[in-house]
């Protein structure tokens, strides 16, 4: 019982207690846990299943075990308790681990605070410009990314790339794509992908599509880079695929930034956009398709799920933080090659 106690009071307090954002980025975020990540994830790396689906199995096992044994001996009420106290330590054990391998970075000084970014640059017609230049490469792109398969090297160097970019010195060990006994629930909750941030490790939906995946997976490994904000990890993914020399990914970035930017201008607006090829067109009803087979009770359910695992981490958008990174894309001023300019220092 003092033990558990122990265990809780050290959880409540690593989610509650004031830590500044200078400090975890100092610290945490570009100190300990590169070094943490460059360890665990090439370790996981060679694991060819998720270590996820495998811990995850174990601890209901033991769970059921547990109980089974405790009900035999002592009856189903005690054994209900002793359940019960057993899932409040492992909680606390595991949000500790949380914390400790990867959730600290969710406290991090925000990305907008180091790039060049000003927020009276986000407007409309800022969009609609990027909405063009999407469209323009999307159009001159797709036949050159549908002639050959991704090439995820490449992108792993353009990955390292938008790092140093944005002023990473260590950058972050790209995770090898696995899938999950999760793949049905993925599906049905329209589910892209996920880190694991107790293995370090990234989990793709098999149905994810092919001109889709480089920017998915980007994604995912800027979750690895210990960018924990969602629109930060589309702003990396959006950075690697455009200045990367593959072709499907450089196509890959322009769709996702067209979808960004078009989503948020009127009718009035879009229908004044260059238009897209009948080949991206067709790309694009293929991902509403994908998306449309998914189940919309199962896929609010996630959102709602997630919505508050955000915002439980400090993340006030919630999953709305999803769709700020046309907020980066468009505020963040940038260089020949879509370098992104940083502040100047204080």
């Amino acid at each position: 019982m003092k033990t558990r106690g122990v265990l809780v009071a050290l959880a409540l307090a690593a989610a509650f207690l004031p830590i500044r954002p200078e400090t975890v980025e100092r610290w945490y975020s570009t100190g300990i846990y590169p070094r943490l990540q460059g360890v665990i994830t090439p370790a996981t790396n060679l694991v060819p299943v998720a270590l996820l689906d495998i811990a995850s199995a174990a601890a209901l096992v033991f769970t059921v075990a547990a109980f089974v044994r405790r009900a035999r001996a002592a009856g189903a009420r005690r054994a209900a308790v002793a359940l019960a106290g057993g899932v409040i330590s492992g909680a606390a054990v595991v949000y500790l681990l949380f914390v400790a391998l990867w959730g600290l970075n969710y406290r991090r000084v925000p990305l907008e605070q180091k790039l060049d970014y000003d927020r009276a640059r986000v407007t409309r017609e800022a969009a609609a410009t990027l909405a063009n230049a999407a469209v323009d490469s999307a159009n001159a792109g797709y036949a050159a990314a549908h002639a050959r398969g991704a090439d995820d090297a490449a992108l792993a160097r353009a990955f390292a790339g938008a790092q140093q970019a944005i002023g990473a010195r260590r950058t972050a060990v790209p995770g090898v794509p696995k899938h999950s006994l999760l793949t049905l629930y993925f599906r049905r909750a329209a589910i892209d992908g996920m880190t694991d941030p107790l293995f370090l490790e990234i989990i793709l939906n098999r149905d994810v599509l092919a001109f889709e995946r480089p920017v998915v997976l980007a994604h995912e490994w800027g979750h690895l880079a210990g960018y924990a904000d969602e629109s930060e990890a589309n702003f990396i993914a959006w950075l690697t695929c455009v200045r990367s020399d593959d072709a499907v990914a450089h196509y890959s970035g322009w769709v996702a930034a067209y979808q960004h930017a078009a989503a948020v201008l009127p009718r009035e607006m879009r229908a004044t956009l260059h238009p897209l090829d009948p080949g991206p067109r067709e790309d694009l009803r293929a991902m509403y398709a994908r998306y449309a087979r998914s189940t919309p009770v199962v896929r609010n359910a996630a959102r709602g799920v997630y919505d508050s695992y955000l915002r439980a981490n400090r993340v006030a958008e919630g999953i709305a933080s999803y769709d700020l990174v046309l907020r980066l894309m468009l505020g963040t001023r940038f260089d020949d090659g879509w370098a992104p300019r940083m502040r100047a220092p204080q």
